[in-house]
Order: C-alpha cells, then sequence, then structure tokens
C-alpha cells in the first residue's frame, strides 16, 4: 500500500508528513490523542497519489513516533462512498538534537538513487537529511517525483527530518507548475524559513539560470518576479527577526540555495545581479548567516568569502555540497557543533574525500 516510505519534511514550524501510496486513499496521522488530516477545505483528499499531513514541530518532537492511518477508496461517490477498513504503520521519530548534529546534503542527483544513497552511507548515521534541488532531472513526468521519496525512504526510514529545495531543472517539463503539490511547500511558495532544534535556516530558490526569455524556457517561466517577491520575503524575515532568526535558543543559521547566485557567471548565466546582491547584502547585513549550502555547478568545495563566488558579496563561507560525475556520486555531511562547523565530503565508493572546519560566527 505504501510506495515508499513516509518523508517528513520541515517547513516553517510545522512537518509535512509526505506520504506516496500505491492506491486511492484515505490518509491521516495519529499523534498521541490527536489526529490530523490529508483535507482540502474538509475533504479528504484521495485522488493523488502523494498526501500531505501538516503536523506541528513541538508535538512531535515530544511524541517521537506517528501512525498513518490509511483507508483505501473502493468507489467515491456522491453518497455512501465504499472504503475499505483502513491500515495503520507506526513510525518512530527522531526530532534533530540540539548539538553536534549530524546532516548529509545531496543535489543534482538527476534521477539517480543508488550512488547518491551510498555517499550519504559513506557519511554514517544522520540527524537531517537535505535535498537541495534537481534530485530529479526534469519534471515531465509525475512518476520521477517517486525517486525523491525514494531517497527520502533509503536514508531517513520515515524517522529523520529532511529539508527540501527546487532546482533549475525541477522547473522544466509538464508538471513543473504541479512541483509544489508533490513536494514540500509553504502556502504553494518553494521559499521558506524552518527551525529545528537550535538551527535556524532560509530557503531561498533562483529559479532558472537564464533570463526569462531565453529560448530555452519557451516563454514558460516568470522568474524575475518571483526572485522580486523573494526580495520582499527576505525584508520581512529581517522585521521579525525576533521570531525567526533572533529567535531564543538558535545556534546556527544557515542559507540553503541550489543555485550559489553570488558567484560570477558568464552570459547567458550572468543574471539578476542586482537583485542577488541585494539578497546578499540583506543576508550578510542582518541575518549574519554562518554558511549557505549550494549545488547546482557540479563541481564541489568550499569557497570563503573574497574569492569568485564573492562577486555579488558572498554573505559567508559557501559551500557546494555534491557533484554529479558519470562513475561515482561526491556529496557532504555536516557536523553543527556550538562553535564550528566541520563539512565532510564523501562518496559513492565510501570514501571520504576531504574534511574541513568552518568556525561559525558567533
Amino acid at each position: 500500500m505504501l510506495k515508499t516510505l513516509p518523508a517528513v519534511f520541515a517547513v516553517g514550524k510545522s512537518y509535512q508528513i509526505m506520504v506516496q501510496l500505491r492506491c486511492e486513499a484515505l490518509v491521516s496521522i495519529q499523534i498521541g490523542n490527536k489526529t490530523y488530516y490529508d483535507d482540502s477545505n474538509g475533504i479528504m483528499n484521495s485522488l493523488s497519489p502523494i498526501h500531505r499531513v501538516c503536523v506541528p514541530m513541538e508535538v512531535l518532537d515530544q511524541e517521537k513516533q506517528y501512525t498513518v492511518c490509511i483507508r483505501p477508496i473502493v468507489e467515491r461517490k456522491p453518497y455512501f462512498t465504499e472504503t475499505k477498513e483502513p491500515v495503520a504503520y507506526r513510525f518512530a521519530f527522531a526530532p534533530v538534537p540540539e548539538t553536534n548534529i549530524r546532516v548529509y546534503h545531496i543535489s543534482d542527483a538527476h534521477n539517480a538513487i543508488d550512488m547518491p544513497v551510498k555517499a550519504a552511507k559513506a557519511f554514517g548515521k544522520i540527524d537531517l537529511l537535505i535535498l537541495n534541488g534537481d534530485v530529479i532531472d526534469h519534471s515531465g513526468d509525475p512518476e520521477k517525483f517517486s525517486n525523491i521519496y525514494e531517497i527520502c525512504a533509503q536514508l531517513t526510514d520515515g524517522r529523520v527530518p529532511v529539508v527540501f529545495s527546487r532546482g533549475n531543472h525541477d522547473m522544466r517539463g509538464n508538471f513543473a507548475e504541479k512541483f509544489a503539490d508533490y513536494t514540500p511547500n509553504h502556502h504553494q511558495n518553494t521559499y521558506y524559513t524552518f527551525r529545528l532544534g537550535s538551527i535556524w535556516g532560509v530557503i531561498l530558490d533562483c529559479g532558472e539560470d537564464k533570463m526569462d526569455d531565453h529560448p530555452e524556457y519557451g516563454f514558460t517561466v516568470a522568474c524575475h518576479v518571483f526572485r522580486e517577491r523573494q526580495t520582499e520575503f527576505l525584508k520581512t524575515i529581517i522585521e521579525d527577526a525576533e521570531k525567526e532568526y533572533g529567535a531564543e535558543g538558535v545556534k546556527t543559521r544557515i542559507v540553503i540555495a541550489h543555485n550559489p547566485f553570488t558567484q560570477q557567471l558568464q552570459s547567458p548565466f550572468d543574471i539578476e545581479e542586482d537583485i542577488y546582491r541585494q539578497w546578499a547584502s540583506l543576508l550578510k547585513t542582518y541575518v549574519r548567516p554562518d554558511l549557505m549550502i549550494c549545488g547546482h555547478t557540479h563541481k564541489y568545495g568550499i569557497h570563503k568569502t573574497g574569492g569568485e563566488y564573492d562577486h555579488l558579496g558572498q554573505p559567508c563561507t559557501v559551500v557546494i555540497a555534491s557533484e554529479p560525475q558519470k562513475e561515482r556520486f561526491i556529496g557532504c555531511g555536516f557536523v553543527i557543533g556550538d562553535g564550528q562547523i566541520e563539512a565532510v565530503f564523501t562518496d559513492s565508493c565510501g570514501d571520504t574525500l576531504s574534511k574541513e572546519i568552518i568556525p561559525k560566527l558567533g
């Protein structure tokens, strides 16, 4: 009945528990004595193969377990809908610890599953998984979304939180306009903040990597105004700092963006410099992140301020934390402590390639 194990995504101050099924069914989540439903304005959803149930973080963090309840549909009718008896699956859950947090990052898998999973397992136990765009190669086939959930299933077993962001290849294909329906989002937005234990993070979505009128897109994107909305979003976060990155207990501030937007690029990729410079300035001046984690370039590495990634005012150290290769996949694990972050690059051959300490701003 379950196509994959559930994935528990962090969005804002909630978890979105996403459940992928092989049949048409009604889905709810039981946590303690309370039931949460996958509903649309009071109507239980059954048509989509991927179900989303939103639950408060503090509730699941406290209970440390949840039960997925699935009631298969025999026939949904205007009157006297026929269903089968519900089936329940119970899962343990591990909230992100306060310190020595083990995180693994995957981006640019481009529909591969086996090699990215092996690279992550070479790092070992994780407390948090980050999927940072282009996990699939395009959104032209809804079956591809299953690969996102298969990676989550193999690395989290439904018990470890996941942070998710969209990449530029995710914007291509017939189902790109429905991408948010198949993945975590905040009121259909693919940019948002999250809080996991002592970690505060913001996800920024650069959209496509060339201007909107580029012939490759065939007039199907409107990313300029989308980026402008995120400028206002950042300003709103700053205005509400005491409830965001300045909230009590926040010890680590991270930025997650598929595209390392402060990098100097050649035409036709040298776009939106004014907007990206403003993003970087707002982050550097007010948020003061400890780390920015990106993908997109297919070339892993750590880039401190003052280098090529500082073209538009890099707000902090940037880590390009994945590199897909023909014969192997390279990803990056992070161990987040009180005063430092250790970056550990591992590959699908089981090797540890390098380690480096990144001091936190404090």
